[in-house]
């Protein structure tokens, strides 16, 4: 269950980001466990639907949930794959935020891997 608080100074994309993020962390939500459609918790909660589709988004560039195409958005795996898909994320991040190419950047990840990181 979701429920926005309009009193809270976070934005309502954020409040829902938190509150699924809360859910998986407290194992409400377990890993496979698949999440509302974008269309329906949007009209569940009165939000437009590309606040909860940024909410989403952010969630799987976190490394919480996986969206499937067609399929849906699930909950990721166990901590472990989630914490993996974190730092990808915060790594490709933290490259752009360099100016890295792409190819660079994961160049530059092999090499760290070969080198026993």
């Amino acid at each position: 269950m979701i429920v926005i608080d309009p009193d809270d100074p976070a934005a309502p994309f954020d409040q829902v980001k938190r509150q699924i993020a809360a859910q998986v962390a407290d194992g409400r939500l377990q890993p496979g466990d698949k999440l509302p459609t974008v269309r329906r918790l949007a009209d569940d909660l009165g939000l437009a639907p590309n606040t909860v589709a940024r909410a989403y988004r952010e969630l799987e560039a976190s490394g919480v949930v996986d969206t499937r195409g067609r399929a849906g958005t699930f909950v990721a795996g166990d901590e472990a794959s989630r914490a993996a898909r974190a730092a990808a994320a915060e790594y490709a991040a933290r490259m752009r935020a360099l100016g890295v190419a792409d190819d660079e950047a994961v160049a530059l990840l092999r090499r760290a891997l070969s080198a026993g990181y």
